[in-house]
């Protein structure tokens, strides 16, 4: 059976959709269709259902990607070992927030650039956006705090982020915490709001979690970014959520208070994501591992 049949029929499986296959692997649609026909026809059987949006697999069509994806994976490894032998590296491409990419993600992998690794970012705050670009091949390994569904991505668990609710000392003085406990965001009236988005992302997640209500308020101050948050927090400008991570030396510093310390902190999840094996690609499976070891002591 032709190699070349089978890796696009893992890519199309992995894909689910023969257009974002045919991205991945360099080729046409057309010559993605005609392939995946060619090895149906060897086969006799029908592979893959086609739906308006995409194809799933038949059950012969998971028989056959059980049994060749490891394989074919296992070659590629092979592959990118005589490639490494050679001298020669491929450039890593990630992609995901501002923040946690330059404050975590960056520094946990600036080892490799010693070891020769090149690395190129984007910085998409968006989870969407991102992982339709992991789709699409324009990056290697991604970091959402959205796990991804189907069989096109791999995702590991990388660490949990307390979110914590903050202000200047000067809004903290106005509220009470034995306030804050009895009457809930109600004691937070009047105290503008610092938040990355209109629609108050990080504050709404954050008064499910604690206070089991939505809030009534609207955004005084938006700015698409947590440091710019953080410091307009820390100049006066109201309160915000923030990641711990990202405002705990401030806090220590006492240039902003924790309004409140719930017994049961808030926590948002990150996620290491990659396509469906490109860890036998290695540089990815070195950068994918170095990020899990460090964030072990996130």
């Amino acid at each position: 059976m032709d190699l070349a049949l089978l890796r696009t029929f893992v890519a199309v499986h992995r894909a689910g959709s023969f257009t974002r296959a045919a991205t991945l692997l360099g080729l046409s649609q057309p010559a993605v269709t005609s392939q995946i026909r060619t090895l149906e026809r060897q086969l006799g059987r029908p592979l893959f259902h086609r739906r308006a949006r995409g194809v799933t697999p038949t059950a012969v069509g998971d028989e056959l990607a059980h049994k060749a994806a490891p394989h074919l994976d296992a070659l590629l490894r092979i592959t990118e070992i005589e490639r490494e032998a050679t001298g020669t590296s491929r450039t890593l491409h990630l992609a995901g927030p501002p923040e946690f990419l330059c404050l975590r993600v960056l520094p946990a992998l600036a080892p490799l650039v010693g070891q020769g690794q090149s690395l190129r970012t984007a910085l998409a705050p968006d989870a969407r956006e991102t992982l339709d670009g992991l789709a699409a091949g324009q990056h290697d390994l991604v970091v959402t705090p959205t796990r991804p569904r189907g069989t096109l991505f791999t995702a590991n668990a990388l660490c949990d982020e307390e979110q914590v609710l903050v202000s200047a000392a000067y809004w903290a003085a106005l509220t009470e915490r034995a306030e804050l406990h009895d009457k809930g965001p109600a004691a937070l009236d009047g105290i503008p709001v610092v938040e990355v988005h209109e629609s108050l992302p990080l504050v709404t997640r954050y008064w499910a979690a604690v206070f089991d209500s939505v809030p009534e308020c609207a955004a005084t101050v938006v700015a698409p970014d947590l440091r710019a948050v953080l410091e307009c927090v820390r100049a006066g400008a109201g309160l915000a959520v923030l990641p711990r991570y990202l405002c705990q030396d401030a806090l220590d510093r006492g240039e902003i208070v924790a309004l409140l310390e719930p017994a049961v902190p808030p926590l948002r999840t990150w996620f290491l994501v990659v396509r469906a094996g490109s860890l036998a690609l290695a540089h990815v499976a070195r950068a994918h591992d170095r990020l899990l070891r460090a964030a072990a002591q996130w």
